[in-house]
Formats: C-alpha cells, structure tokens, sequence
C-alpha cells in the first residue's frame, strides 16, 4: 500500500480523532468575516493509516502528544524543519517490528565480512544508479560502468569517492558552478532537501523491517543515528539527482525552495522504480530493500536487492 506524505507549511493546530489526523487553523475558524462554509474548509482529517511521512515546516504549528504517538505507532517518519525551512530533525518509533529484539541482534552481529560484501553492492548500485543519470549528458557515464565493476569488496579502494567526483563534476550545467556541499549554493538546497525525505523514507523501511537504523554496514559517525539508513540509501539518491535536474529544467530560479519546487520533492516517495524486474514506488522499493537486508543478516541470503534507474 502506497502510504502519504504529508506537508503542512503554515501555522495549524494538528490533533488526532477517531484514528483520523485532524488538521485545524485557528486563524480561519476565529476570523468573522468568513462564512460558515469557508471555516470548515479549514478543518481537514486524514486517516492515518494511510500516511507514511509528515514534515513540520512552520515554527507556529501545533501538535498533541497523542497524534505524535498515534503516528510513531502507524510506523510514521516525522520531520521537523529549522528556520531556514530544511528538515533538522527526524522522529521514528522504537519498536516497528515484533521480533526486533532477535533481529537486532542479527544485525549487530553480523560478521565483517559480510558488511563488506553488503557495501560493495551498495557503492556498485550506487555507481550504476548515478551512471545512468550522466548518460544524457555526453559519453561522461561510460568509465562510471567501468568503475562499478571494479568496486572490492569493502570498497578498499574508494571508487566512491572517485566516481562521485567524476558525477558531480558533468551532472549540472557548467554555467552553475557547482560545488557538492551541505552549505555550497543552489541546487544544493534542493538535493539536501530531497535526501532529508528519503533518509526518513530508508529509516522507516528500515524500523518496519526490524533493523536498528544506528548501527550501519559501513557509516559510522558515533554522532550519527542513522547510520544504517544513509548506506542503504546510497542507490536511491539519483532517484533525486534526476529529479532535481528536472526541476532545474522547469525553473529559471532554483536558489529559493518555493511550494512548488517543494511539492515536486515531496513527490519522492511516490516516484517510479524498478526493482526486482517490476516497477513501484520508491516508498514501497525501499521496503523490499530493508526486508532483502534482512534476509542477509539471518543468513537466507547474500544479495541486497536495490533499485536499478534506467532512463
């Protein structure tokens, strides 16, 4: 089942009944002027088991311990956005799972040298996944093929690094100047805010399949608390790269994240993916990537299955 993203941008009061996501503006509903019909407009519901990521863009919104528990027990990403509207936080439930216990201890257990193997898998998807992005741009994405089947076991060699350098350097127009960086100029506010949504995508999977988002197969910042979740994502961020050129292509002016540029990058859990041989949302492709996971920690299996992007 497909499950919502949803986005409130606007100072509301957010509360929960009847299992539903109750939406309310106090503004509206106090204004005198307005009649009957349009104060209701103001009051909206959502079920919520239908929703799957909410993002808090507004220092004046509102909502009851009661919703944030409801959510976190429907297995719901919730995002809270800073004062320069770019999501700072991430809240996710404890227990997503009910043998979470065993399955941590799968995981944390693990031997090195299956991480190791996990990892190249991931970096050799990630490379493919990125290649196919750089085809439209010239003959750039051929030694990008070529780096993926180089990828050791571990990544000792960090074609990562190199391939990524390579990516960054032909993906976007040369009259941008581009510098990947979490501070460097636009379109890096649209693609820190496109991977913030599909971190909190990755981490839910992960929390619904009974993993511990921490501890990772090869990040492992100590400050980090969500380690596992920003390796496994590592295949999906083309996904957003290629979206983010699209958006490029649509807007003259890319420096501001305005609705419209954000309500294309709110579409990211919706987007289209091949995985397995089939097409599906990335929300639900992020699911079989987690349970495939899974079945690598308890020994069923020795391939994570990830999306391959094909244009």
């Amino acid at each position: 089942m497909i499950k919502q993203t949803l986005y409130f941008g606007n100072p509301a009061y957010l509360s929960t009944k009847d299992e539903q996501l109750l939406m309310r503006i106090p503004e509206v509903e106090k204004d005198t002027i307005l009649t009957e019909v349009d104060k209701k407009r103001a009051v909206r519901s959502f079920p919520i088991e239908d929703i799957g990521v909410v993002i808090l863009d507004d220092k004046q919104i509102t909502i009851t311990q009661g919703l944030i528990d409801k959510l976190l027990s429907n297995n719901c990403a919730v995002i809270c956005c800073d004062n320069k509207r770019m999501p700072s936080g991430l809240l996710l439930p404890l227990m997503g799972n009910t043998v979470q216990n065993e399955r941590f201890r799968l995981q944390i257990e693990s031997s090195l040298p299956l991480r190791k193997q996990l990892w190249q898998q991931t970096v050799q998807q990630k490379i493919r996944n990125q290649a196919s992005v750089l085809s439209t741009k010239g003959d750039y994405a051929k030694s990008m093929y070529c780096w993926a089947e180089k990828v050791k076991s571990g990544d000792v060699e960090n074609v990562e690094g190199r391939a990524a350098a390579h990516y960054w350097r032909h993906l976007f127009p040369p009259d941008m100047f581009f510098v990947r960086g979490q501070e460097e100029g636009p379109p890096n506010n649209l693609l820190n805010y496109g991977y913030a949504i599909l971190r909190a995508v990755i981490a839910r999977s992960l929390v619904a399949s009974g993993l511990l988002p921490t501890f990772g197969i090869h990040h492992h910042n100590r400050y980090n608390a969500y380690c596992l979740a920003d390796d496994i994502m590592e295949p999906y961020r083309p996904y957003v790269d290629k979206l983010v050129l699209e958006i490029i292509d649509e807007h003259k002016d890319v420096s501001v994240l305005s609705k419209e540029i954000k309500a294309r990058l709110l579409s990211i859990p919706v987007l289209d993916v091949r995985i397995d041989g089939e097409m599906s949302p990335l929300m639900v492709a992020a699911s079989t990537t987690t349970a495939s996971l899974y079945k690598c920690f308890n020994g069923e299996s020795r391939k994570i299955v990830y999306p391959e992007l094909t244009l």
